[in-house]
């Protein structure tokens, strides 16, 4: 089901048929939309209510959640505001929908701005699966995420993301008291079946 009336990203969503199971808040990677992670929080959280929005920038005439200046380097004061944009769209969802806090399942793209939204709005989300997720501020705000769960899964030969990035975003979330897990892979940037694994693995504990 699409909703383009009320709310205020275009998204998808799909009613648990599962009680009791963590909605999940779907956020693709560059050149996704809303129907791109559909099948993944399907195979990883089955039953579970999925809520996916598609990214509101555009680069190249393909979505993602905020502008970035090269690879790498993004444009920090817009993945601020998105971030809020992002926080505010979770709570409408909520309200609209009768969800309770989602966790965050990101790739890339989505992976970052999940990150930010933790980091800047401490509760919105009750956790967060990171694939492929590297540091979205250099400067990280002071935030308590006592109780947040995150799983971050990096890639060893990954082009895009050096490990060494994605370790400092490991340990900024411990730092910030969250219970983290950081998995790195022999892969590259792209989603391997080991990464469903540990994600369907983790969101069954």
């Amino acid at each position: 089901m699409t909703r383009t009336d009320t709310l205020s990203f275009v998204h998808r969503f799909e009613p648990a048929t599962v009680p009791g199971r963590a909605p999940l808040l779907l956020l693709h990677g560059t050149g996704g939309d809303e129907t791109d992670l559909l099948p993944l929080g399907r195979a990883v959280a089955p039953g579970a209510a999925l809520l996916s929005p598609r990214g509101q920038v555009l680069e190249g005439g393909m979505p993602r959640f905020f502008r970035r200046l090269a690879e790498g380097v993004f444009d920090e004061a817009d993945v601020r505001r998105r971030a809020d944009d992002l926080a505010a769209f979770i709570t409408e969802a909520r309200a609209a929908y009768g969800l309770p806090a989602p966790i965050a399942l990101g790739f890339s793209n989505g992976a970052n701005i999940a990150a930010a939204v933790m980091q800047l709005h401490p509760g919105v989300l009750a956790g967060g699966v990171l694939l492929r997720a590297m540091v979205p501020l250099q400067e990280a705000p002071v935030a308590d995420l006592s109780g947040t769960r995150i799983l971050m899964v990096s890639g060893a030969m990954d082009p895009i993301v050096p490990e060494a990035n994605a370790r400092t975003l490991a340990a900024t979330f411990a730092g910030m008291k969250a219970d983290v897990r950081h998995e790195v892979l022999p892969v590259g940037h792209g989603l391997s079946q080991a990464d469903l694994t540990l994600a369907q693995r983790w969101l069954g504990q």
